[in-house]
């Protein structure tokens, strides 16, 4: 090495200690992803192998809490508490996807039976890590959350940030290019196809947004078809509509429309 570049790296070095917001609770993502994988085997074990029992169970979640534990690294004492009611809280997830899996089931005429769907569905796919990471970030571990959310996006093509409020029963179909923003609200029995955005109407204020409510509000039993955009936090779009493919919308619509063509 000459000193040209001993020069680069001792200033690339300072810098890396003078920066103000370090984190310093690191994550070791390998360990997330093995967790986010073990525990969906642990929640559906008889649709990933014909001998499972109580033991095996068990099995496949003790190496789940390694994992989540190996990810959080120094910091697991300080979040001890939120991974025991994380834990807790898995037969609630465990029910809220059993009937997400019956909501694609019964929409969708492709599919062969509920393991094809928990194995096969980047749609399941991305809303099983959404609740996981959801669960997360009620509970203030937000970087978790996000790395959760983050990984399914690579994984699906569907960005759901974990801070949206989905209900029961929601349906993904094809998924691809889907973006739900954090400040979203979805009720239940709502089925989205792929291409959708509920975005937010201006980010011209960048940050000082945070908090406030960006993104719209799906009542329930709403469809919305492929490449339809909705933006605003005041936007609510009301019980049983249906917003045909690529609609644009900035206003509230009314219960029981049919939106077409921006009409």
């Amino acid at each position: 090495m000459n000193k040209e570049e001993e020069r680069i790296i001792d200033e690339l070095y300072q810098l890396e200690k003078e920066d103000k917001n370090a984190c310093n609770d690191h994550i070791d993502r390998e360990a997330l992803i093995r967790f986010i994988k073990n525990l969906k085997i642990g929640l559906f074990l008889n649709y990933f192998c014909t001998d499972f029992n109580k033991d095996h169970l068990d099995q496949v979640l003790l190496e789940s809490f390694e994992d989540i534990k190996t990810a959080l690294r120094d910091a697991v004492d300080k979040h001890k508490d939120y991974l025991a009611e994380f834990f807790a809280s898995l037969p609630d997830i465990k029910r809220a996807l059993m009937l997400d899996i019956e909501a694609i089931y019964n929409g969708d005429p492709a599919a062969n039976g509920y393991e094809e769907i928990v194995t096969t569905y980047p749609g399941f796919t991305a809303i099983y890590c959404y609740r996981i990471a959801h669960k997360f970030y009620t509970m203030g571990l937000k970087h978790i959350a996000r790395l959760i959310s983050e990984y399914a996006h690579s994984r699906t093509g569907i960005d759901i940030n974990a801070g949206a409020e989905i209900g029961k029963s929601f349906f993904i179909d094809h998924g691809t290019g889907i973006v739900i923003g954090e400040t979203s609200v979805i009720g239940d029995n709502c089925k989205i196809y792929q291409g959708v955005t509920l975005g937010a109407l201006s980010l011209k204020d960048g940050h000082a947004l945070s908090g406030k409510k960006r993104h719209p509000t799906l009542k329930n039993n709403v469809v919305i078809y492929s490449g339809a955009s909705i933006f605003g936090g005041n936007t609510v779009i009301g019980n049983n509509v249906t917003i045909g493919a690529n609609v644009e919308i900035k206003e509230s619509v009314l219960d029981n429309t049919i939106v077409r063509g921006n009409k």
